[in-house]
Parts: structure tokens; sequence; C-alpha cells
């Protein structure tokens, strides 16, 4: 309460643009209708779900200062933080207040008047142990025996008092001199000093982390059990996972001179000059070209909707299939479904994602207007879309359903954001050097899961035109701010309209430069083979396109004269002789359906049958004068001409009368009783062969028996109206968890509220099933992040994916 108010003083103090700021940097967190009180806005300001929205959009400076806020965990003044952080010179003084002015702005940290700085109570809550400081001694021994405080002293060569409070006093006493903890540790084993300078993170290479909940992972064996024997590390018996390191241990094993992480600006990268002209020109090529690519893509598509897999999405076989019939590699493929999808023009259709009626309005359109619908798409994608591989190096499907990903969104964002802040007129040398720009702007985005950090999202940026010569395009700057009628502008003046005409050659190929118009593909596609697809597009003529269009009911005249009309010359004379060569053959055989066929010597006789209208129903035709086909069988059409006083006969495969005699009919032979091997009864064996009636049994009294029985407990099934959850932590669980049994779910949910490790049969987004060991269960549904001990690290698994539970055996 004493955080609201001092907000809520603060708020009140602020002037009119002051206070603006504020509203404006947290109109995400603000909640219709607009707040009628500085009261009611500080209420808004310290909501969780508030601080949620205003992380990720923090650069590294911003986090790094709330991080030492935090560690300092009692209110702290100005110049705590700054000694904290080693901002002692007047510059690095002068970056710490711009960022503190920052954070005001966001209303996280707010000075309260007194001389200390408040700090939102749910961002103080976002690390379990900021700057890897763990809880005092003494809250870590809350839970020790006087027996096992009375060991640590006697290892730490203590003599131990009597009662546990004063023991607890004389270890924390102890553990307070950081000279003495220093002293202790230098005579310490080999393995157990280095377990311990790795877990203190003392000395300078100490890497900036953000681990916002949980701790880093296990502790390695070697040393732990001299640390935990003296106090040096505590065992949290209430949870598995790694031994924890009390912060006064922590603290003097880094030093006096130690000082939080403070990277207050960006880092360096090489730059080289560039021109407006020179970036609008790559931009306008490399958007062109995707948009034709993905009119390809998307033509394909609509061609041959392309298949689903069991386990959902489409799979690099289908993915291979349209890119070699769009000529379009993996990354354009892989881009081009998932923004369609996400802008209406592909659905789930089955078993199969097929165009949408969206598709033909959005392929009626001027390619501009069509590049625009994709791109506003990519900005808003919660996923990197042209990933093609996961954590484990397994190939991912498109279209595959993942959840939202908010750390692939801010990294899109983040890479906006780094190349609008370069300087005018300067790109960065290679494209890759933004990645540590992006990890700078947005230290919580997620980053490529190989090669060189962002490096998916950079090269996205590229293939459609946002990002050029390493700097911002136009395409980009409106992007970023949202202006989505600029945004259609700059498309306009980058993207040429649509080409309606192709130079046709002489060695049978057609040439259109730039985005061909929806028509002119769909012509082009139905007579000829398209054999690249880009900034310029060539389809082939030959025999057999020409035959596909013929054999889609176009004549040898339609075809020419539709050529004729988009040609930018006249149809070349071996183009016309190609056509008029393969329509002349076309057809000469042809294929008729028949289930049978009916031939005699009297033409005038087969003549009557073809015309009998009782016989209509047989679907008789003539092939020439002695010779019908029928589209019925044979049988059917022999009793259906008997029947109207005909005498057919029928002919066998080889052409011989087909010999029509009837067998006399013969019952089938009695099977014989079941020879039984022997039955007791009253000390007898019945005789083999013989089977003792079994007796009739009264209704009545076989309703007395059933009524009569015990009553059986059915199997909880709380889903279906049954015995109700044994904990709120289960009903979550089994509203996630749709795969899983109650007995399930009653044993994950056991492991999430105690704190237990536990196996669980999982299906990756590939599709492939892994039996994985987790610990450290954190439920955030529909997610479940937890320490995965087959792939050593911090895994967030989806809780519909998780297809089985077991009890995990861990020593």
């Amino acid at each position: 309460m004493q955080s609201r108010s001092t907000l809520a003083t603060w708020l009140g103090g602020l002037d009119g643009c002051r206070l603006a700021r504020v509203l404006e940097a947290r109109r995400d967190a603000a909640c219709p209708p607009e707040p009628r009180s500085v009261g009611e806005l500080a209420d808004r300001l310290q909501r969780p779900g508030s601080v949620a929205l205003a992380l990720p959009r923090l650069a590294l400076p911003h986090l790094q200062v709330a991080e030492a806020l935090a560690a300092l965990r009692a209110s702290a003044s100005r110049d705590d933080l700054a000694e904290l952080m080693g901002a002692a010179d007047v510059e690095a003084a002068r970056e710490l207040d711009a960022v503190l002015e920052a954070l005001a702005d966001q209303a996280l940290v707010w000075p309260d008047g007194a001389g200390k700085l408040r700090m939102a109570g749910p961002l103080r809550q976002a690390w379990d142990a900021p700057l890897g400081v763990d809880a005092p001694l003494e809250a870590l021994l809350s839970g020790t025996t006087s027996d096992e405080l009375r060991g640590m002293l006697a290892a730490l060569g203590v003599k131990p008092p009597g009662s546990k409070a004063q023991r607890l006093a004389a270890l924390v006493e102890h553990h307070s001199d950081p000279e003495r903890i220093l002293s202790m540790v230098a005579k310490a084993p080999a393995a157990a000093r280095k377990l311990l300078e790795g877990r203190a993170g003392a000395g300078p290479a100490r890497p900036a982390r953000f681990v916002m909940s949980g701790s880093p992972g296990p502790d390695p064996e070697p040393g732990a059990r001299w640390a935990l024997e003296r106090g040096v590390l505590v065992q949290d018996r209430h949870r598995y996972g790694p031994a924890r390191m009390p912060a006064e241990v922590a603290l003097a094993l880094r030093g006096p001179g130690w000082h939080a992480p403070f990277q207050p600006v960006p880092p360096s990268v090489g730059l080289a000059p560039v021109t407006p002209t020179e970036v609008d020109h790559e931009a306008s090529a490399a958007a062109s070209a995707f948009a034709a690519g993905a009119a390809s893509v998307l033509s394909a598509c609509s061609a041959t909707a392309p298949a689903r897999l069991k386990s959902g999405g489409i799979g690099a076989r289908e993915l291979a299939r349209i890119g070699k019939a769009a000529q379009a590699d993996d990354a354009v493929v892989r881009l081009t479904l998932e923004t369609a999808y996400a802008a209406g023009l592909l659905a789930r259709d089955g078993d199969r994602v097929a165009p949408t009626g969206a598709f033909d309005t959005w392929a009626e359109r001027e390619p501009p207007e069509r590049f625009a619908v994709l791109l506003q798409a990519w900005w808003n994608l919660p996923l990197t879309p042209t990933q093609a591989r996961d954590e484990d190096n397994k190939a991912l499907p498109a279209l595959v359903g993942a959840p939202p990903c908010s750390g692939c969104l801010q990294a899109r964002h983040g890479l906006l954001d780094a190349a609008a802040r370069l300087p005018a007129g300067q790109g960065v040398r290679v494209a890759s050097d933004l990645g540590p720009l992006i990890a700078w702007y947005r230290p919580l985005a997620d980053s490529s899961p190989d090669g060189p950090p962002f490096a998916t999202v950079i090269r996205e940026a590229e293939l459609l035109g946002v990002l050029a010569r390493g700097a911002l395009s136009a395409l980009g700057v409106h992007l970023r701010t949202g202006d989505a009628e600029g945004l259609g502008i700059e498309c306009r003046r980058l993207l040429p309209s649509a080409t309606a005409t192709a130079r046709i050659g002489a060695d049978l190929t057609a040439v259109v430069t730039g985005t061909p118009s929806a028509r002119l593909a769909a012509l082009l596609d139905s007579v000829a083979d398209r054999e690249t697809s880009g900034t310029a597009s060539v389809w082939r003529f030959s025999a057999g396109s020409i035959r596909r269009a013929l054999d889609a009911g176009r004549t040898c005249e339609d075809i020419t004269a539709d050529l004729a009309a988009v040609a930018a010359g006249r149809v070349p004379q071996p183009l016309s002789y190609l056509i008029a060569d393969t329509a002349r053959g076309h057809g000469r055989v042809r294929i008729a359906p028949a289930s049978c066929v009916l031939h005699g010597d009297e033409p005038a006789l087969l003549a009557e049958i073809a015309a009998h209208r009782k016989l209509a129903k047989l679907g008789l035709r003539h092939l020439a004068p002695t010779v019908l086909i029928s589209r019925s069988p044979l049988d059917m059409t022999l009793a259906t001409l008997r029947a109207e006083g005909y005498a057919p006969v029928a002919e066998t495969a080889e052409g011989t009368v087909r010999i029509e005699k009837s067998r006399p009919r013969r019952a089938a032979a009695a099977v014989p009783a079941p020879r039984s091997s022997g039955a007791r009864s009253g000390g007898r064996i019945a005789a083999a062969g013989t089977t003792k009636p079994s007796a009739a049994l009264d209704p009545s009294t076989l309703a007395i028996r059933l009524l009569a029985a015990p009553a059986t407990t059915p199997e909880p099934a709380p889903l279906d109206g049954g015995a109700p959850f044994g904990t709120d932590t289960e009903e979550i669980v089994a509203g996630w968890a749709k795969r899983l049994p109650y007995s399930d779910v009653r044993q994950l949910a056991h492991a999430v509220d105690t704190g237990r490790a536990i196996t669980v049969e999982y299906v990756a987004a590939s599709g492939n099933r892994t039996v994985r060991t987790l610990s450290r269960l954190e439920l955030d549904p529909p997610f479940l992040e937890a320490w995965c001990h087959l792939r050593d690290a911090e895994r967030v698994f989806t809780l519909s994916r998780i297809h089985g539970v077991m009890s995990a055996a861990l020593e």
C-alpha cells in the first residue's frame, strides 16, 4: 500500500506534459474507461499485467538498472544505486539519470520525495535472484534443524551455542564478515573453490543474464558437499534444484570492487555510407521479387492444395513440392504461407490447406497492394515464419499452429528499432552486425536457435525489402510507426504495377518483367511451364504444355488468339507451328468409358436396341453400325435385354460364347457339435460330444441379483460432471492437457504443487515423440516451464502436447 500511495503522490505532483508521457508510454497497459483519478491510475500501473506489457519493450540498460534496484531489496537512494552500478564519473551518472527518467516515464521506478527510489511491486518480483544474489543466509536456513546448524558450526571451527536461535545467529554472524568468507574459501579444496567462484559470478567475465524466474541450472557434484557442510551453500529441501548461495557469501566472493553490469551505450558496429536512392533501389528489387514469388507460391497452392501432416502443419515434402512448382526457395515459401494464413488468404480445409475466397480478391489486385497485405501480416506475426529447425535441430513444419511467441515479435520490433537509430546516411557493413544491437534494444527477444544472433529475422527483413543495404528502408520506417496509409504510398512508389504483356520469343519462351497480372499468369500457366520466378519470370512452351491446354477444352484458335492479345509483338512462327501441329494430332484416338460391349452382324437390330426406350437406363451408345457400348455391367445388360424379348449371349474375355450351365442346389454339410474334453459334475465325467444345457435365467431373478450387487465406484471424471477436482492446479492442467487421462492430470498437478520431478511423454511441434524428465515446474497456462534433464536447460512445454505422465527416478 505504501508503494501505491507514493506512486499516487508522485503522479499527482507531475505537470501535464510529464503525466501525458506516462500515459502515452503505458497506453497498452491502460484499461478502458479512462482513469478518473490519479489514485485509480496508480492502481492500474501497479497491476502485474501492466508491468508484463512494459518489460519486453525495455532496452538493456533499463533492465540492468531495474535488476540492480531489485537486488537492493529495501528502499534505496539514487546514490546507493549509483554505487552498486559503478556510476561514479559524470558521464556514467548522466546516463544513469537518463535511464531512471525513462523508467519513470513508464511508471516502473519513481522517486518518493524523501530521497528514495520506489519500484512497482510486480517488477521487483520479476527476478527470483536479481544480479544472481539469493536471499540472506538467515532466510535460507529457516527450515534447518538445530543439529544441522551444530554440524555447520563445528565444520567451521566455531563452538556451537546451546539453542537453535543462538546457533543460527552465530552462523549468520560468521558469514557476515567478507574477509572471513574469503579466507575460508581460499583454503577450500580446488573443486569446491571453483564451484563457489562460479556460482558467485566472481570476476570481470560474468555475463549479463536475465533469468526472470528460477535459477540457471543444477549444481555440479564436485565440491558441493564441502560447501553444504559449512553453510556456504544451502540445499532447499522443499523443491528440486541446485543448492542456493546466501547473499552474504555471493557478495563476499565478488569482492568490494564488483559492480552490477551497466551498458548505457549500444554496442558499436561497422558502418558504411549509403544514399536513400541506393536503399530505395535495393528495397524495390527485394520487395518486387518477393511479391512475384508469393504470387507464384499461392498460385501453386490454388492449383493443388497442400496436404497437412497428421501432427499438423505442412511438412518438408509438401514445402519442397510447392517450392519446385513456384520456383521459390524454402524461405520464400514459408514466409508466404505464414503471412497469407495470417492475412486470411489460406485456411485449413480438412486434411489440406486451401486458398479462401479472399485469395481471389487479393490475386486481382495490383502487386503493391498485394505486397502491403503480406508485409503488414509479417509485422504482426507472433512467430518467426522462416525458422526451419527447432532447438533440437529437427525439421519444423509450416503452419503448425505453434503457441504465440512474444519474444519473436520483440525480435522483429527490436530489429527495426536498431536500424532506425543508425546515423543518417549510414548502414551496417554486414547485416548480421545488427544482432548485438537487437539484443541491446530488446534483451528479452528470442534470438536464432542456431547461427549468428537474430540471423533469421534479419534475413526475413531483407527478403521483404524492409532492410536494404544495411539500413532501414522507407517501407520499414512506415511499418515501425504503424502508418498504414504511408506504407501503402511507399509500396506503390517502390513496386511497379502488374505487367499485362509478355515477350514471346522464337525459342518458345515467354518472358515477363516485374510481376505478371493475374490474367497473364493464369494464361501462361495454362499453356506453358514456368521455369523461373522473381523480378523476371520465364515460361517455356512445349508440346506437352499445349496438349494440357487442349485437354482443358481450349482450341487451337483460342490459344493463338489469347497469346496474340498478351504478346508484346507478333506470335513467333515456331510457336504457331507448335500449336497447330499439337492440335492436329490431338484427339485422333479417343477412349470411351464402357462396362461391356454389344456387337452383332445386323446393323438394323443394333440400331433398334439403341433406340429402345426401356433400354435407355443401360446407357447404350453407338460406336459403329455393328458395335454398341453399355455403361452398365454385363450381367445387368444381359438380363435387361432378355427381359425385353431379345436373345443375347454373353462372351468370355477370350471372345468365345460363355456357357451358362446351372448346377443343382445342394445343402451344406452339417457342422458337427463341438467336442468337449469332459466336464466334472457331481464327481462324474460327461461323455464326449455332449454339452450341459444352461438353465434359462428368469428376468425377475436377474433384476433382483443386479439390484443386490454392491455399487461400484466409477473412475473420477471431473470433465464429464463426476467427482470434483482435488486442487485448482488439477483443474487448470485438465483444461489445457486434454489428451491426458485424469490419473495423469493428478500426477502432473501434484508434481507442480510439490515441486517434484516428473517424466512426461512429449510430442514436439515437428511431430517427434520424446520422453523427458522435468523438474522445477512452473505452470503458466497454456505452457509449462521446467528444467529439461534431456537437454540440460530451461525449456517451455505446451500442455496440450503432453501425452503421458509417469514418476521420475532422480537420485
